[in-house]
């Protein structure tokens, strides 16, 4: 393991020595040692023992105020009580059903009250199934078969949506990803009006993906004007404009900024 003779570091390695035995173990373990990239930390992550309201404490007993909130899925915190009870009566009705039943139903009804410019609701395992789900559906509507992605936009990983995302920005293929696959996808930058039109030009595009609002892209912000942009190409075109919300979504407002438009052609 590496050192450093920062006295940061030092402190922090004489406040987590459980959280280095856990790191030490994972390392046998997991590639890398963690289970989620965002966990990568040097010289270790902490590793948590509990959690609640917008604390959580390792294993070693130092507390933390939360400011990943579960990736941004705890909008009411660690443990809420009436999340909590929730929970804790719904698995005292059973922990896997594998059948239908009425809460999912109850479910899908509150995201289309949040949501009314969608018609019907799919629920998936994650966000790359369901990026993988919606560029199907958009080729199969279309009978095309490249789409356009907007550099640095995280999208899942599989082979259509590897490249661009923090490397070969040039649309070459990634490590274990097909030439054939990657020649599929036009990269274009989102402050590229020239260059989206441009893409947008072709009669061979299936689909635009983007993060409207920024769960990876952070500090760089999609124009409000270029959504509406996209939307006028996108029609004229014959393509699908696809907005990918997996991790923005709800935590921007009960409906998401992409209201009106999302999915408004699948």
């Amino acid at each position: 393991m590496s050192r450093s003779n920062s006295h940061i570091m030092a402190e922090y390695r004489q406040q987590t020595p459980g959280s280095a035995r856990l790191y030490e173990r994972a390392n046998q373990v997991f590639p890398s040692g963690i289970t989620h990239d965002s966990r990568h930390m040097k010289p270790y992550p902490i590793y948590v023992d509990q959690a609640e309201g917008a604390h959580k404490r390792d294993v070693d007993g130092n507390d933390y105020i939360d400011y990943f909130g579960g990736h941004g899925a705890l909008l009411l915190g660690h443990s809420h009580p009436e999340v909590t009870e929730a929970a804790q009566a719904a698995l005292a009705r059973g922990t896997q059903y594998a059948a239908s039943h009425e809460p999912e139903v109850i479910w899908g009804e509150a995201v289309l009250r949040m949501l009314p410019g969608a018609e019907r609701v799919r629920f998936t395992a994650s966000g790359t199934e369901a990026t993988l789900l919606a560029l199907r559906l958009a080729r199969a509507f279309t009978g095309r078969d490249k789409i356009v992605r907007f550099k640095g936009h995280f999208h899942g990983w599989h082979d259509h949506m590897t490249s661009g995302y923090v490397s070969h920005f040039d649309g070459s293929p990634t490590p274990g990803v097909l030439p054939e696959v990657a020649e599929k996808t036009v990269l274009v930058d989102s402050d590229d009006s020239a260059g989206i039109e441009a893409a947008l030009g072709r009669d061979d595009i299936a689909a635009v993906f983007l993060e409207p609002t920024g769960g990876s892209f952070g500090m760089i912000p999609v124009a409000e004007t270029t959504l509406h942009e996209l939307r006028r190409l996108t029609q004229a075109n014959g393509s699908l404009l696809i907005f990918d919300e997996v991790i923005s979504g709800f935590r921007c407002s009960p409906g998401a900024r992409s209201r009106p438009m999302a999915f408004s052609r699948i």
